[in-house]
């Protein structure tokens, strides 16, 4: 769908930057004044919509139905540049999605006795189903009827035009692509989350030589079966995966399918978060008051150990748990560490979710309240019931696609962490160090002091993944460091980042943890281009995790606010299981103890 609010969805935007070089778009951009260029790009998108707008009645469907009318639940979207259909479906997920298709495939072929198996292994992201190529005639004709009932459809898999799979033109197309994709697209009530083919289910035809099936493509598990091979019954959601507390029935399989692989992974994996609202007056006077007790100390605090922009929420927290239910439904339990507050509009009830006090996790009571993120990451692996292995997330990072565990952990629980091209600066502490440069500084002294090596790198804003139990050993092992950190009460220039940076270091020199590899993007909200980069990451939706963070306090916050709800609406605006249906931001004090997580 084509916003004229965002000239990034338009396709004729997207043209522009792909048949144009970039050294071409430089010297436009040189040339050419910006707000001549945001008129051009404007007109496009508005030409862009009127043209859409032309094919969607021509395909009998309307972009915006009325709410109640009997179109609500059918319309016509742009997908890979063709215009489809696509059904509306509330509180729509990727996972779900994909569930739906797998769940569709199986309902028609074991409706018509067909005989298939679900499969395992083929690399890709979608669930996969596989028929004898026998039984092609009969699975077509099924898959046609079907298709006709419930609009849909059907491409070759390795890529090419999406077709309508209620035409029998199209099957006869298709008829020698031996692994199909199928689709029944999705999309949620406000039309910006839309799911295709990249959350449809696969179809293989399996050929027969010789009394076996032989898989017409490689998967990791096995490529040839006798005929006649005993189907035994599995859940779906082995083959699809969905968030614990669902079930989405069973499939059929064969045993090779259903046992544990090495790519498996086995263990719980669980997210914690920091978090904290500056608008709660009652925290706010706690701040000032540990503030003015420090005043008279001898040692200043850096401008940026107590930033007011370093506090402030503006809902992030709401938005990343829709983005862990969107796109990471293999998380166990999130666990929200606080200073006694709470968001009103969470569902503290909610199975998956439990708020955690700082009084529950420091080792020092002395060291409470606290308005130190350090201080805070630092007690992160006292949390009970916490899994060995888990992501820590401030609330301004994000998932922006689907994930999965390996994104973070291997199969054999090693960790991964993500090098950023920053640098921590070389030489000692110096009073003008940022609390951030100071923090690398001394984790850079403890490696050299331990393992002989000099780090120099920063860490991405991404999920960290993190080990309790080396987290723990680094509790021990840098004792009086972490004391420390754990005992200032705002950011200094003593402290350690145990579980942003030190954690990850600390794993590599033993073998525990690994480099790994995200598609990760930062987004600076006090940059002048903030608007049109926030405008391509929701458009073009293709990093894995992204961070929109604002480091010091705008000039105009009002208008700061604006742009950013308006962008994690747009990205996020299919809620989660984890807020109330209706419920405000406003937060809810939960104890009398006072602290503080620093964003």
């Amino acid at each position: 769908m084509v916003s004229v609010s965002n000239p990034e969805t338009s396709s004729l935007v997207s043209a522009y930057r792909s048949l144009l070089p970039v050294r071409a778009r430089r010297r436009i951009v040189r040339r050419v004044p910006a707000p001549l260029r945001n008129v051009v790009m404007h007109l496009l998108a508005v030409f862009d919509s009127a043209r859409s707008a032309v094919v969607v009645r021509a395909l009998g469907g309307r972009r915006n139905p009325a709410r109640h009318s009997a179109e609500a639940s059918l319309r016509v979207l742009k997908i890979d540049g063709k215009h489809v259909k696509v059904v509306v479906v509330r509180g729509a997920t990727e996972w779900a999605a994909r569930a739906r298709n797998l769940h569709i495939v199986v309902a028609v072929l074991e409706s018509a006795e067909i005989d298939y198996f679900a499969v395992r292994g083929t690399g890709k992201s979608v669930p996969c189903v596989a028929v004898s190529s026998r039984h092609r005639a009969d699975v077509e004709e099924v898959l046609q009827i079907a298709f006709g009932r419930n609009p849909g459809y059907v491409r070759d898999v390795a890529g090419g035009q999406l077709r309508t799979g209620a035409s029998a033109k199209t099957w006869r197309r298709l008829r020698s692509s031996s692994v199909l994709r199928l689709t029944w697209n999705v999309c949620d009530p406000t039309g910006k989350l839309v799911f295709g083919p990249d959350s449809g289910c696969d179809l293989e035809f399996w050929s027969e030589t010789d009394g076996m099936l032989v898989a017409p493509r490689p998967n990791a598990v096995v490529t040839q079966l006798p005929v006649g091979t005993e189907l035994r019954t599995a859940e779906q959601k082995r083959f699809s995966p969905v968030p614990g507390p669902y079930h989405t029935g069973y499939t059929r399989t064969v045993a090779d399918f259903t046992a544990r692989l090495p790519g498996d992974h086995a263990f719980p994996i669980d997210v914690v978060y920091t978090w904290v609202d500056d608008a709660d007056p009652v925290w706010r006077a706690g701040k000032d008051a540990v503030r003015r007790s420090l005043a008279g100390g001898t040692a200043e605090l850096h401008e940026q150990a107590d930033n007011g922009a370093r506090y402030t929420s503006r809902d992030e927290l709401r938005y990343s748990l829709r983005s862990i239910h969107q796109y990471a439904p293999w998380v166990r339990n999130v666990f929200l560490v606080t200073a006694g507050q709470a968001p009103g509009w969470l569902n503290t009830d909610h199975p998956g979710l439990r708020v955690v006090d700082h009084r529950e996790i420091f080792s020092d009571p002395g060291a409470l309240p606290t308005f130190n993120s350090h201080a805070i990451e630092s007690q992160l692996h006292h949390i009970a019931e916490l899994s060995e292995h888990f992501l820590y997330l401030n609330d301004d990072v994000f998932f922006g696609r689907p994930v999965t565990q390996e994104h973070f952990f291997h199969t054999n629980g090693l960790t991964k962490f993500f090098t950023s091209k920053a640098l921590i600066p070389s030489g000692q502490i110096t009073p003008d160090d940022l609390p951030v440069d100071a923090a690398g500084k001394n984790s850079r002294g403890l490696i050299a002091q331990q393992f002989g090596t000099v780090i120099s790198q920063k860490m991405k804003h991404t999920p960290h993944a993190l080990s309790r139990t080396v987290l723990a050993e680094i509790e021990q092992t840098y004792e009086r460091a972490h004391w420390v950190t754990q005992n200032s009460k705002f950011r200094s220039p003593h402290d350690i980042p145990v579980a942003s940076s030190l954690h990850h270091y600390y794993a590599y020199h033993q073998a525990r943890a690994t480099l790994g590899n995200l598609r990760y993007v930062y987004v600076d909200i006090g940059d002048a281009l903030a608007q049109r980069r926030l405008d391509r990451l929701v458009a073009r939706r293709d990093f894995d995790t992204f961070c929109i963070n604002d480091t010091v306090v705008p000039e105009d916050p009002q208008a700061q606010e604006r742009m950013v709800r308006k962008f994690l609406n747009d990205y996020f605006p299919v809620p989660s299981p984890f807020e109330l249906p209706g419920a405000e931001g406003t937060p809810t004090r939960r104890t009398a103890e006072l602290g503080a997580a620093a964003t």
